[in-house]
Order: structure tokens, then C-alpha cells, then sequence
């Protein structure tokens, strides 16, 4: 029996069928990826280990709380422990560090503890025993916070004889907030609870009230902050000009809302720009939205180095050297996410693992010490390679992905972007990642969750000139406290020349 071919035309309707089921494939894919992600939004870091299916499950039961999520997510893990402990060729369990170690720059308070009086007698033959020594331990205490009235008594003087010269009285000495109810003291406390701390102020408010029996307003306080805001800004604006003038800078952005007050009951978006250098200043900027103007007005003429994420308002900014560098931990995250959406996708997998390789280098130089121009000669030697090989990955992961998929966008962001990534091999004080920029937003984050927003765009400067020292010295291991008190009183009387020799790195090297 004879068979007849297909009909040219019925041949071209199964290819038809059969792409239109291809791309439905695909467009199916890319919207569980989407709902995967809303639904790890939703549920928190915690739901990145659900599999659909329990994810499924958790959008069927309304109010489900986080714990609930915590649990679900250890189900798994605690039995994949328990196999790997059941199995014969198990790794071996890491050392414990052992007891952590108190610091030994904290002052030490001896107390002694003397034996009871059947301890002082020798069992034996009845001698009284002696003191041969100590058994020595160490914990940390604590004494808390006393508030107390702080009387100033300034002398007046005048002459018994004549009188004749008047009355003289010993200068008042410069305060933060002149007349005000507060100390010194209690303003930088304020300060500093609320922006390293991240506690508001209406918190602070009600902890005065309840520990002292003084009612300060949320309103005086936040007129305290705003001062302080206004008496480092021009601070900042030093150390911003000092940034500009050196030749590395990392920089990031984010968002932070502000209270309007236009009668629609809406906050607006406005933004924190971060700018610092590994190592020393850091200088927030306030801007009410996230164009380019920001960064291009900050940087100015920089000709250095400038090292950000992706995004393009920081193309076309700074002087003609400036040299853009990328961020490794940007790129790693994105294929990460494709890997919360598919664990077992082995592209993502093999990029990954190709990339904690590279990452793996610059570790090991910082655990060897070394500096710039041995890291820079190790990774000529070993990052190299490597390159080479994250690359190929890349590109095979971008030959077989979706390009609207988490993978596809990994891939094409990282290809897009692999001159600056690969910046470092000459340039030797780059780092392979953005990483510190990323974690001096995190207080933002932090506080956001806390003080919600800024009460108005005005305040918005102030509050980055508090941020910016308040995470300089973090970096720098300076107290703020410490450093607030010793530079803030008589700070507006300050000539602008003299600004540079009290900054926080300034202060820090005078202390060394």
C-alpha cells in the first residue's frame, strides 16, 4: 500500500503548531518565573528554598506567618543533614573556634569572691590554708545608661575695692544647641540612636519619658537632629571634594521616601546616593529622584576610577578619564536568582561555581595580607584563567536561555558589561565587587523599616551630611559618639579652611 506525503500546506501548519507550542512553552516558563519571584517577595529570604509546590500551598492559606515559612523551609535541609550524616564518606565537622576572646581594650573591673570559712581551714590538720592564687574569669557587664541634671556654675568676678570694673563672668561654653534643655551629651545620643541604631525618634521619646520622668517631644528631638544635620554639611561637602580629588571611587543608590506635604497624603520616592572609597570617607547625596544629575554633579571632573552597578545614570558622568568598573557580586546575584528559580539548572550552577572560583582568589590574598601589587600579581596569574573560563559559561548559558528569562538576563547583563567586569586585571586596587557601597546602604534599609521616611525634602541633605559620618566612622572603627563630641561644639564658628583638619579620617590620625 502505497503512502502519499504530506501536502505542502498541511507540512507547514504542523511547523506553525509547533512553534506557536514552542513559544508557548517559553512564555509559560517566564511567567512562573515572575510568580516564583512575587511569591519570594512575599514570603520572605526564607521561601527561596519552597519548591512550587509548597509555595502552592502557602498562597491557599491566608495569613500565614513567617515562622511557618521558616519551618516549611527547614524541612528539607534537616533531611538532606541527616542523610549526609548517615553516609560513610561524610566531610569531617569543622573545629569550634573555641570561647571568643573579650576585647582588651575594655576597662577591667576586678571583684574578688573569698572562700567560704570551712575552705580556710586545712581538712587534714587544721592549719588555717593561704592564698596561693586565683581562679580568673571574664564576662561582659554592663552599668545602665544614668541620667542626671548637669548643673553648670560659671563664676562671676568683681572687684571688692572700687567696682569700678563691673561684672565679669566666665564665658559659656560652646553647646550644639544653644538654650537648649538637652546636653551635648544627650543630643549626639540622640543622633546616633537614631541613624546607627536605626531607633526613631518617638521610641527615644517615650525610653526618656519612662527612665527620667521628662517629657521631650518627638518635635524637639527631630529639631535637635536637623541641627546636627546642619553643622556637618558643610563637613561632608569636604570630604565629598577630598573623594573627588583621589582616584577610586564605589558608588550606589538608594531609595528613600519622603513626606510631602501638597494635601494628596503621599509620600515621594527621592533617593540616597552613596560615594566612597575601601577603606576611608563615605559621603551621602539627596536627591528627589534617580537621574543622572546626582552622580554627574557630585563627581564633576573625577578622573579615576568609578565602580557601580549596571545602571545608566552613571554613564556620561565625571571628566574624559574616568575609567567605569563593574561589580562581580552584581552579576553573580543575577544568575543566583535564576538559581532560586530553577535549582537544578546546571548553566547557572557551572557560572556560578566558575565565579566563587574567581571570587576565591581575592580571598586568598587577603587572608595572606598581601597588597595591591601582589594581589595584582596573583591575579595576573590566577584570575586570568579564569576569566576565560566564567566567559565561556556565559556564553553557553546565553545560547540556551530565554532571553526574557532570569538566566537570559543574567547572561546578557554580564556579556554586556564584561570590559568593566574585567577592569581590575589592570587596575590594581579595584575590587572584584561593590560589595562596601552596598553594605553602607544597608542602615538606610535598616531604618527605613523604623523611621519609614523623611519628614520633608529639606531635611533630606541633613540627614545624608548625619549618614555620611556616621558611616565613615563605622569604617574607620572611630566612635561616634566620641568624635561628635569632641568636633561638633563651636562647629559653626569654624572657618571653612580649618573643615578638613576635623574630619573623621583627619581626627583618626591625630588619635594614632
Amino acid at each position: 500500500m502505497n503512502h502519499s506525503s504530506p501536502q505542502p500546506a498541511e507540512s507547514e501548519l504542523v511547523a506553525e503548531l509547533r512553534r506557536q507550542l514552542q513559544w508557548a512553552h517559553l512564555k509559560i516558563q517566564v511567567l512562573e518565573e515572575r510568580l516564583r519571584l512575587e511569591r519570594i517577595k512575599k514570603y520572605g529570604p526564607a521561601s527561596e528554598k519552597l519548591s512550587d509546590a509548597q509555595l502552592d500551598l502557602l498562597d491557599q492559606e491566608p495569613g500565614v506567618s513567617g515562622a511557618e515559612v521558616e519551618a516549611e523551609s527547614e524541612r528539607e535541609p534537616l533531611a538532606a543533614a541527616a542523610e549526609a550524616q548517615a553516609a560513610p564518606n561524610r566531610a569531617p565537622r569543622q573545629k569550634h573556634p573555641g570561647r571568643q576572646e573579650l576585647p582588651a581594650g575594655l576597662p577591667r573591673r576586678e571583684r574578688g569572691i573569698a572562700c567560704a570559712p570551712e575552705q580556710c581551714a586545712c581538712k587534714a590538720c587544721g592549719q588555717a590554708t593561704a592564698v596561693i592564687g586565683y581562679e580568673v574569669s571574664e564576662q561582659l557587664d554592663v552599668e545602665p545608661a544614668q541620667y542626671f541634671v548637669l548643673v553648670t556654675k560659671r563664676e562671676k568676678r568683681a572687684c571688692p575695692a572700687c567696682g569700678g570694673s563691673g561684672v565679669a563672668s566666665a564665658s559659656a561654653p560652646a553647646r550644639i544647641v544653644e538654650k537648649g534643655l538637652a546636653s551635648d551629651r544627650v543630643v549626639i545620643d540622640t543622633v546616633v540612636a537614631k541613624y546607627s541604631d536605626h531607633l526613631p525618634l518617638y521610641r527615644q521619646s517615650a525610653i526618656l519619658e519612662r527612665e527620667t520622668g521628662v517629657e521631650i517631644s518627638r518635635a524637639t528631638m527631630d529639631g535637635w537632629v536637623m541641627r546636627v544635620g546642619e553643622l556637618l554639611t558643610p563637613m561632608t561637602e569636604v570630604m565629598g571634594r577630598e573623594l573627588v580629588s583621589g582616584s577610586y571611587i564605589q558608588a550606589d543608590e538608594t531609595p528613600v521616601d519622603v513626606q510631602m506635604h501638597d494635601g494628596r497624603g503621599q509620600n515621594h520616592q527621592a533617593y540616597l546616593w552613596q560615594y566612597g572609597r575601601p577603606g576611608g570617607a563615605v559621603v551621602f547625596g539627596f536627591r528627589m529622584g534617580r537621574g543622572r544629575e546626582g552622580p554627574k554633579e557630585f563627581l564633576g571632573t573625577f578622573a579615576g576610577l568609578l565602580q557601580t552597578d549596571g545602571y545608566a545614570a552613571y554613564d556620561k558622568v565625571g571628566g574624559p578619564g574616568l575609567v567605569h568598573a563593574a561589580c562581580w557580586s552584581h552579576a553573580r546575584r543575577k544568575f543566583f536568582e535564576a538559581l532560586k528559580l530553577h535549582p537544578g539548572e546546571a548553566a547557572a550552577t557551572r557560572v556560578v561555581a566558575a565565579m566563587d572560583d574567581l571570587f576565591a582568589i581575592d580571598a586568598a590574598a587577603r587572608e595572606r595580607g598581601l597588597d595591591h601589587a601582589a594581589r595584582h600579581a596573583l591575579r595576573w596569574e590566577q584570575a586570568r584563567p579564569a576569566l576565560d573560563i566564567i566567559k565561556q559559561r556565559v556564553e553557553e548559558a546565553n545560547g540556551k536561555a530565554l532571553p526574557a528569562s532570569a538566566l537570559g538576563r543574567a547572561a546578557k547583563y554580564t556579556l554586556a558589561l564584561w570590559p568593566r567586569l574585567t577592569r581590575f586585571l589592570e587596575h590594581p586596587e579595584l575590587e572584584l565587587s561593590n560589595n562596601l557601597a552596598e553594605n553602607s546602604m544597608r542602615p538606610v534599609a535598616l531604618g527605613r523599616k523604623n523611621w519609614i521616611h523623611l519628614g520633608s525634602k529639606e531635611a533630606g541633605p541633613k540627614v545624608a551630611a548625619i549618614l555620611s559620618i556616621i558611616e565613615t566612622c563605622r569604617r574607620l572603627q572611630i566612635p561616634p559618639r566620641e568624635y561628635l563630641a569632641a568636633v561638633l561644639p563651636g562647629l559653626a564658628d569654624v572657618q571653612v579652611s580649618r573643615l578638613a583638619d576635623l574630619t573623621p579620617a583627619a581626627w583618626a590620625a591625630r588619635r594614632r
